[in-house]
């Protein structure tokens, strides 16, 4: 049996495959900093065309060699980078088991290519096309610059960009106390851009034809 939804979603957004990812970071600078998680969710799509969250991966990650970590990012997010159970891989391992996660989806659901969704997404798109550079990958499944910023969404749809407040205005459980760990906010990430496309679809907005 054919995947339908797979189908769908590809002819939905123009070929691309959301993936919504989530870092934190040892700092605001791409080319400098620590990559210390990173978590993607992939959505996938119904028959009645509605979005929803399918499966998270999430990453520990080691800091690179000469990596800069402040503190302050540190006393942000809880992480430990040296914490002995935290069982860490080098960023190009990271990279390389989430980029062939994504080019099964992709070729799964029939899209060309990945497109990042992100909150804030110009901040994790940076940081993962600064790694990609750094680690030599030739194969980046996500498209260089477009990206769908769900801050950007959700200041059009509620009124509100920043993640917690946006996703109390959407009606989704959000946490502070499990924030600022990648997977939890790629899945209320990614729990935020379904609700606010499929409450475009309801209100009557775009959605291709499948006749």
């Amino acid at each position: 049996m054919s995947d339908v939804s797979g189908q769908r979603i590809k002819d939905r957004f123009r070929g691309f495959l959301p993936v919504v990812v989530d870092l934190e970071t040892g700092g605001f600078v791409a080319s400098t900093d620590a990559i210390l998680e990173i978590a993607a969710s992939v959505i996938r799509m119904d028959d009645a065309g509605n979005l929803s969250v399918h499966r998270t991966w999430d990453f520990q990650v080691k800091p690179f060699e000469g990596a800069n970590i402040e503190q302050s990012a540190l006393d942000f997010t809880g992480i430990d980078p040296w914490h002995p159970f935290r069982e860490a891989v080098t960023e190009e391992e990271a990279f390389d088991e989430l980029f062939r996660i994504v080019r099964k989806e992709i070729r799964d659901q029939g899209c060309n290519r990945a497109v990042i969704v992100a909150h804030n997404a110009h901040f994790d798109a940076g940081f993962i096309n600064a790694a990609v550079e750094r680690c030599g990958i030739k194969r980046n499944p996500f498209h260089p610059f477009s990206y769908f910023d769900t801050a950007t969404l959700a200041g059009l749809a509620y009124g509100q960009t920043v993640l917690a407040k946006a996703c109390k205005a959407a009606g989704i459980e959000f946490s502070n106390a499990e924030a600022h760990s990648a997977a939890y906010d790629a899945e209320r990430t990614a729990e935020l851009f379904c609700e606010i496309v499929n409450r475009w679809k309801d209100c009557g907005g775009w959605m291709p034809d499948y006749e």
